[in-house]
């Protein structure tokens, strides 16, 4: 009864709706959050459920450890970023809307809110790519979020919702935002955040709500779905990212991605003048800048603009789930997994923070400018869940000087005094200003707790530098792919460049042989054994072949000036799109014939494997044919000491190996390319006869015609 009470008084919620400027509705509240002065506020993140009618066993799972796992956590909120359902058939070739799984979601949702003792109001969802396969107005009929999910029964229309929780010393801004596609496509090129300008806007809006009107610092926090390097900019060029770093949040939690990719997809924007122009489509490192050892503490430095951005795991896969917390203004989180079952005891230090993934260059200023309140550095603090009463929890520090971890301190904390930390906050005294060094990974950091059942739990070994200095840490290829390269910028250039290239290979050999006469053959190629002139020559034979050089030309011409097959793209099969290197072009919404262009840049994921997995190649292998039948042609002519009409009579008996070789390489490329088109053939319900155009025979038969050209000599 007494817990219960507790609850009822800890918050107590006030609503207050907004209008946005283009008449849609935001969303935002006040909590007032019932705590100490330094009380620490923590938040509970899940993403990318993809509760599948194929696959029951996340539902199940999700129904079964996230109701417990919640009501001994007890987080002031809950955010579920995207991908709530799946949306897949079940070879995952057609995606598109399954009221099933939609049904199977809400009833899962209302019994874990049951089951956690939280109230509703407090768990945020937001809609992600799978959730908007095949949904071509916001408020139709296949329009399943606005219907089922926990916004969408709240009332939480609008595509930027907020809420705050307030303490007696800080405000606690979350802002949340739906970046999908304004006409959903169905999957596969349904895959980036589209911001509009008015909905960045709104988000602006959001994020300056408190800049004017409260004495109190706040904290802001912004989470969605898509990571940035897949989210366009908006119709003016203006980016999330822009917004973000204007008003220097805190992070910004998304999903998306995955742990397939890695588990460092983590990401510091820093705004600076002093980067390249390239920099705005790459970054090779998680960290942004390295600091620097002479910091300006003038008044008249503008102030440093920059968030961290966090993609978590997906419960998907791997049963992810992040607790975040706030303390004092400083952000910390940890991800864990419910792959091997529930947790007893969950561990969340909160102060040091990690210098890989939490340092900022505005925690390292303020320090050394002494722009903080050193009060908040005197002590380790951690939270500690537990089903269980804790018996001991204990913090211990390490030098990692000497190249291997030595114990340098340990402490017993003690559990926070003041009731209204909810009995989860544990601190320890310290001498902090020991631990200053240049070295952000000299000392680490290890809680390990222990309950009255006997039960020992470590937290993991993380780094830290009060001085707030960052501990580099690097990307691997795959994190770097998905997280460091702007994949929106980075289509056009991609595209052209790959036109440019096979365009470059068809027209300069051609050049060569019509203007100045500069005939590059075999024999040449035997005398001068330079690279150019074989790699010329082998182009060459391809001019030679003038049918075959002309219908490659052309094929080209093709790709950038006509569609490339037509489809129906939403989830009831009636209105047909057709798809261009530029994205789908379909009929409006009003239904008055006129069209529009949408999906770009998602139409990257079938353009770009075509140019280079399938079209390239195919243009280099019918060039090498053409080649080795240069040097057979040649070979007969030497072995045999035979005029060319007596050639064809001799071939039979060679054994021309490179040519077999090369045939395979056709039927690989071949195969490829009959994979793509039933991959789309499902995607779209496409007739192959009267919907791939151009695009699905045009291969295979250039590589057939090739090969037959080539036979003889």
């Amino acid at each position: 009864m007494n817990l219960l009470l507790l609850v009822i008084l800890c918050f107590i919620s006030f609503y207050t709706p907004t209008t946005a400027g283009n008449g849609s509705k935001t969303e935002e509240r006040v909590i007032q959050t019932k705590g100490a002065h330094d009380s620490v506020l923590w938040v509970v993140q899940f993403s990318d459920l993809h509760f599948s009618v194929h696959h029951p066993d996340r539902a199940i799972d999700f129904h079964d450890l996230v109701g417990p796992a919640l009501s001994f956590i007890n987080p002031s909120l809950v955010l579920i970023t995207g991908d709530l359902t799946d949306g897949k058939s079940k070879d995952l070739l057609t995606m598109k809307q399954n009221e099933d799984e939609w049904m199977e979601y809400k009833t899962v949702m209302d019994s874990v809110i049951q089951r956690s003792g939280i109230d509703k109001n407090l768990f945020f969802d937001l809609r992600g790519n799978h959730d908007n396969f095949g949904v071509p107005d916001v408020g139709g009929s296949f329009d399943f979020f606005s219907k089922l999910s926990i916004n969408g029964q709240l009332g939480r229309t609008g595509s930027v919702n907020s809420v705050t929780l307030e303490t007696p010393e800080r405000k606690h801004l979350f802002v949340g935002l739906d970046t999908t596609m304004l006409t959903g496509l169905r999957g596969p090129t349904n895959l980036f955040g589209h911001p509009t300008d008015q909905l960045l806007s709104d988000l602006d809006l959001e994020l300056s709500r408190w800049d004017s009107q409260s004495e109190k610092p706040v904290t802001k926090i912004a989470f969605g779905h898509f990571p940035l390097s897949f989210s366009a900019p908006s119709g003016s060029g203006r980016t999330m990212e822009d917004v973000f770093l204007k008003h220097s949040i805190s992070a910004y939690l998304c999903g998306h991605l995955h742990i397939k990719f890695g588990k460092n997809l983590k990401r510091h924007h820093l705004l600076g003048n002093q980067f390249l122009p390239f920099q705005k489509l790459f970054q090779t490192n998680m960290h942004r800048s390295s600091f620097r050892s002479n910091v300006n503490c003038s008044s008249e430095v503008p102030p440093i603009q920059e968030f961290w951005e966090w993609e978590m795991g997906d419960w998907r896969w791997n049963r992810a789930m992040r607790i975040l917390a706030i303390d004092r203004g400083h952000v910390s989180f940890v991800d864990l997994n419910f792959k091997s079952g529930a947790k007893d005891v969950i561990i969340l230090p909160t102060f040091p923070l990690d210098s890989r993934f939490m340092s900022t260059s505005l925690s390292h200023h303020n320090y050394e400018c002494r722009n903080v309140a050193l009060s908040s550095y005197e002590t380790i603090r951690s939270l500690v869940f537990s089903d269980s009463p804790m018996v001991s929890v204990m913090a211990r520090v390490y030098d990692l000087q000497s190249g291997s971890l030595v114990l340098v301190a340990e402490a017993k904390m003690n559990k926070h005094a003041d009731e209204a930390s909810r009995e989860s906050l544990y601190v320890a005294p310290w001498n902090y200003k020991a631990y200053e060094d240049a070295s952000p990974d000299r000392y680490w950091l290890q809680i390990e707790a222990k309950d009255n059942m006997g039960r020992s739990t470590l937290s993991e070994l993380r780094p830290f530098s009060i001085n707030g200095h960052n501990f580099k840490f690097s990307w691997s290829w795959k994190e770097f792919l998905v997280m460091g390269c702007q994949w929106a910028a980075l289509y056009f250039p991609l595209f052209w460049s790959a036109l440019y290239a096979m365009f470059f290979i068809l027209l300069l050999p051609k050049a060569l042989l019509v203007f100045p006469k500069k005939i590059y053959t075999y024999k040449n190629f035997l005398t001068s054994k330079g690279l150019i002139s074989g790699v010329l020559w082998i182009l060459q034979e391809l001019c030679r072949v003038h049918t075959l050089w002309f219908c490659w030309v052309g094929y080209l011409f093709y790709l950038i000036l006509f569609p490339w097959f037509m489809g129906y793209i939403f989830t009831e099969a009636k209105r047909k799109g057709y798809m261009t290197f530029r994205g789908w072009v379909i009929e409006t919404s009003d239904r008055k014939g006129q069209h529009e262009y949408v999906g770009f840049p998602d139409i990257m994921v079938v353009v770009l494997p075509h140019l280079l997995f399938v079209v390239l190649p195919a243009i280099l292998v019918t060039s090498a044919l053409t080649a080795e039948r240069a040097i057979y042609r040649e070979h007969m002519l030497e072995s045999s000491g035979k005029k060319k009409d007596d050639i064809d009579l001799n071939s039979r008996r060679c054994n021309r190996r490179t040519r077999k070789l090369l045939f395979v390489v056709c039927l690989v490329i071949c195969m490829k390319h009959f994979m793509n088109c039933r991959t789309l053939t499902k995607a779209y319900d496409m007739n192959p006869v009267l919907h791939f155009l151009g695009y699905g025979v045009s291969i295979p038969l250039l590589l057939a015609y090739a090969i037959g050209k080539t036979r003889s000599a």
